[in-house]
């Protein structure tokens, strides 16, 4: 038990007492974190006021009389209808101080609970490269994950390849039946038109090459009908299980995850597993999907045979109201398909959580209202996030209107090695550039996550390379720099007192790493991830107050104490940086 939940719970187990003496045992109350340093855990009394008919400042003032301090307390007061509880500093330091120095590289995580929790993410179209608008998905699903792993989860991480789809077929039909010299042409028209934004497509990943056969295929299905009908003929006969037809997109579709994968592992985002669309037709689960779902009596059929669900039960209303999953030829899409994975992933996992961008609410809510029909006792959970725009307005591919993750991370690290290079001459090349790409890449990393997952996201080059203030780089020159004091220091006993860490500064600082584990409990929880850079910013502070305020190397009585503190901040900044996705640099 960590020491902030041995707290909460001396402060439940007091108020509680109380309310018993008094006779009261129906009512009800939380604790909460104060904003400011007038307690350290406070509980409000307004949710009393009704069952004690009192005042909640005078339910307060009684309560906080009749407790005696106890366990982590160390005293209690009345203040605004708020019992103020503050904690007993020696216990405070020694247990936290104690805890890191025990748990090292897990210190914040939790014990195994033996749930296994599968987290689907990024399952961008492999028909180009990530953009910066998709950008988050990746970012916010892979430090999730990274977070329900800390709090104790079996997790597996997935990407649900969409090989189905018209755009992937239309991808496909262009890399059989085009030259690569009118690809040549197109890139070099395209680079003409988007010369000012600084984009490039001269990079040899192929998401980037095979996106102008994409291009080119699409202008010609649009205005040739012969091609339109050859693709609509590769669709037709793909969702027939026309296995030949299968092969061939899917090698193209790997080929282009090929490219997509070295973006993802450029930003430390590996994924467990891959799942095919195209393996739910094959195997035909998503045909067993189509024939139970018949069976309901809230299926119909259209006079031109395509079949639907009603969904007017579950608060879908308005041309939305009938959920098509076959089409009049018989054909399913992609939400059928979507069903059967789902079906499959239950089998898996005992949770499931799909992190999807804000356009993706109704269908997830068809999905989850089919599997009630279906009669499923669990449900996908969805986690959904606005998507990144420009100051100009939405990204689009097709518009041309569009920062790709290719680019921001090469920005990105050329923007911190010119940095690195002016305050380091000391170093040689190869680390200079090492660190850097840590630098950069932990830039864009934390821009992406600290703000909230459901808010819009405006995306400008100096909020997401800003090196100070509430940043990447500002966490990480604080890791390196406890690294460098602790280099410094050399040998030391690693000293357990809280008579030697007295300062204000020191205390504050104890606090700030006690949190740890109950900020990981609640970003992962309650998904709330953008609490994991708030704490890092935090963190990094108080250190910096810290040996700013108090001798640490040339101090006499306290030195030992006080670098087993910069040593307990490093494992914590290193701990919550891991959580993040960041690199944790011993020197910048």
């Amino acid at each position: 038990m960590s020491v902030i939940e041995q707290f909460t719970a001396d402060v439940i187990d007091s108020v509680k007492k109380v309310l018993e003496e008094m006779d009261v045992r129906d009512v009800s109350f939380q604790t909460e974190i104060p904003p400011n340093d007038a307690a350290d855990l406070a509980v409000p009394c307004f949710q009393m006021s009704k069952v004690l008919r009192k005042a909640p400042a005078m339910i307060a003032e009684e309560i906080a009389s009749k407790i005696v301090p106890v366990g982590m307390i160390a005293s209690v007061s009345a203040m605004n209808g708020y019992l103020n509880f503050k904690m007993d500093e020696k216990a405070l330091i020694e247990g936290t101080v104690q805890s890191i120095l025990d748990a090292d590289d897990r210190y914040g995580s939790w014990p195994k609970k033996g749930i296994r929790v599968n987290v689907e993410h990024t399952s961008t179209n492999p028909t180009g490269p990530i953009h910066v608008g998709r950008a988050r998905n990746p970012v916010i699903g892979d430090t999730l994950a990274r977070a329900l792993s800390m709090c104790g989860y079996d997790v597996s991480t997935e990407y649900y390849v969409n090989d189905v789809g018209k755009q992937v077929v239309i991808l496909t039909w262009g890399v059989n039946n085009l030259t690569e010299e009118q690809a040549n042409e197109e890139r070099d028209r395209w680079a003409k038109e988007h010369e000012k934004e600084g984009q490039v497509e001269d990079r040899d990943k192929t998401d980037h090459k095979w996106v102008a056969f994409y291009r080119i295929a699409n202008r010609m299905m649009e205005n040739d009908p012969i091609v339109k009908e050859e693709i609509s003929d590769m669709l037709r006969r793909f969702e027939a299980g026309d296995q030949e037809v299968i092969d061939t997109v899917r090698k193209t579709a790997e080929g282009m995850l090929d490219g997509l994968r070295q973006t993802l592992g450029n930003i430390g985002v590996v994924l467990d597993t891959y799942t095919w669309e195209s393996k739910f037709i094959a195997d035909g689960s998503a045909r067993e999907v189509v024939e139970k779902i018949k069976q309901s009596d809230k299926a119909g059929q259209e006079e031109n045979g395509a079949w639907f669900v009603d969904l007017k039960d579950y608060g879908i209303h308005g041309k939305n109201t009938k959920f098509t999953f076959t089409r009049a030829d018989g054909t399913t899409l992609y939400t059928t398909r979507d069903i059967a994975y789902h079906l499959d992933k239950f089998k898996r996992a005992d949770r499931l959580i799909d992190v999807l961008g804000e356009d993706q609410k109704l269908g997830s809510k068809q999905l989850c209202s089919v599997l009630d029909i279906l009669g499923c006792e669990r449900m996908p959970e969805p986690m959904f996030y606005s998507f990144v725009s420009l100051p100009e307005g939405k990204m689009s591919t097709r518009k041309g209107v569009v920062v790709y993750l290719d680019d921001l991370i090469d920005e990105a690290v050329a923007r911190a090695y010119e940095e690195i290079k002016q305050r380091r001459t000391d170093i040689p090349e190869d680390k200079m550039r090492m660190i850097a790409n840590a630098v950069g890449v932990g830039a864009i990393r934390y821009n992406i996550v600290r703000v909230q997952p459901e808010k819009q996201f405006v995306f400008t080059w100096d909020d997401a390379l800003n090196f100070d203030g509430n940043s990447g780089p500002f966490v990480q020159y604080a890791h390196a720099r406890a690294c460098s004091m602790l280099r410094k220091a050399g040998d030391f006993d690693k000293i357990v007192d809280a008579s030697k860490l007295s300062d204000a500064s020191e205390v504050k600082l104890v606090k700030v790493l006690s949190k740890m584990p109950e900020i990981i409990k609640s970003a992962a929880e309650d998904r709330r991830i953008h609490l994991l850079p708030a704490y890092a910013h935090e963190v990094a502070s108080a250190f910096n107050q810290f040996y700013a305020a108090v001798p640490v190397l040339t101090s006499t009585e306290s030195r030992d104490a006080r670098v087993t503190l910069v040593y307990c901040t490093r494992i914590v900044l290193r701990n919550i940086l891991n959580t993040m996705g960041l690199a944790a640099p011993e020197e910048m």
